[in-house]
């Protein structure tokens, strides 16, 4: 019988992708002259370049998938740091479980998808493709939400305010310096997860309305997509860099939308590329194309760009060219989340 240290190695860690060091930009010009998702990709990154350039733009970036088990999170701090993102809008599990699980101490790390499954359940390792993670670690993360909501006042919460004492938590606990949430609760950058309690948030949460007797805390998506909908009238112009589909990116597209039913003036999203591998022809959300939305009025198509890849490879390319060609100087640092002070 293998034992769980033969599977949670110490020399097999997931190390995450360093696009500051990484000099992508000749590789990805060169794409540029070839043909397929290989030229996609290149327009999309000088479309990210143009986001970032326009000094008038915001940028929310959406997140979906388990990229940050696979390698990702630093980009995002990285981006966060240099002003590449003004707003996030994501899955819960890329937050919690993963983000939020590393800024606790913990680690993913390499495996295989070829395994015994049985044999990881009696170990408790959960698998996540050909990455593992300890089960046991995780119930700590569960956890500790459990004690940050026992923390807070009754009452309904947005994720964003929700996610924001979680990096306050890591701030005064002096943990989680490499994490996005930390990252961005220092540096003003809201995050969105308009499904929290469809991760560890949510088993932490049940924890503790299950054990509170009267009043407990609660999340409020509908303020959720109202606070959203308030950096986007702050905003103004706004550009959307997808990773992946699902909720972020509706909840992302549909605020130009909730401007209109508000009666308030707004321009539809002036940039936008998504990186996903979903099919279009479903009509699953995931893989709907930035024109379709452009028939909903969300999206203008001058500057739009769909890139069928898997984000792994995709995303380092993408960020890294805008970060190898310096397109963030000169961009202010907008501080949405101060607006809910």
């Amino acid at each position: 019988m293998s034992e769980k240290k033969d599977f949670l190695n110490p020399e097999h860690l997931v190390e995450h992708i360093d696009i500051t060091k990484l000099d992508v930009v000749p590789i990805v010009d060169a794409m540029g002259k070839t043909a397929f998702q290989a030229r996609n990709l290149h327009r999309a990154a000088n479309i990210y370049v143009k986001m970032l350039e326009d000094q008038s733009c915001a940028v929310i970036l959406t997140l979906a998938g388990s990229i940050f088990s696979a390698g990702l999170k630093k980009i995002v701090v990285d981006m966060i740091k240099n002003n590449m993102v003004d707003a996030i809008v994501s899955t819960g599990a890329l937050i919690v479980d993963q983000d939020f699980f590393e800024g606790l101490g913990f680690r993913h790390y390499q495996g295989t998808q070829c395994v015994n499954d049985n044999e990881l359940r009696e170990l408790m390792i959960d698998r996540i493709y050909d990455t593992y993670i300890d089960e046991d670690e995780l119930r700590v993360c569960d956890m500790t939400v459990a004690e940050i909501a026992n923390s807070l006042e009754p009452g309904a919460y947005s994720s964003r305010e929700f996610i924001s004492e979680m990096g306050q938590w890591l701030v005064l606990n002096e943990k989680g310096e490499d994490s996005v949430i930390r990252t961005a609760y220092e540096k003003g950058v809201p995050i969105f997860v308009p499904a929290f309690s469809d991760c560890s948030a949510g088993f932490g949460l049940i924890h503790h309305q299950y054990n509170t007797d009267g009043p407990v805390v609660s999340i409020d998506s509908a303020k959720d997509f109202l606070e959203l909908t308030k950096v986007k009238m702050k905003a103004g112009r706004t550009g959307i860099f997808m990773i992946g589909g699902g909720v972020p990116k509706n909840f992302t597209q549909d605020i130009v939308v909730a401007c209109e039913v508000l009666d308030i003036e707004a321009e539809m999203h002036k940039y936008a590329i998504q990186v996903t591998v979903a099919d279009e022809r479903d009509g699953g959300l995931s893989g709907s194309t930035l024109k379709e939305a452009n028939s909903w009025g969300k999206v203008e198509t001058t500057y739009e760009q769909m890139v069928f890849s898997e984000a792994t490879i995709a995303v380092p390319l993408i960020a890294g060219y805008a970060y190898q060609k310096k397109s963030y100087e000169g961009r202010k640092e907008n501080r949405f989340a101060d607006i809910f002070e």
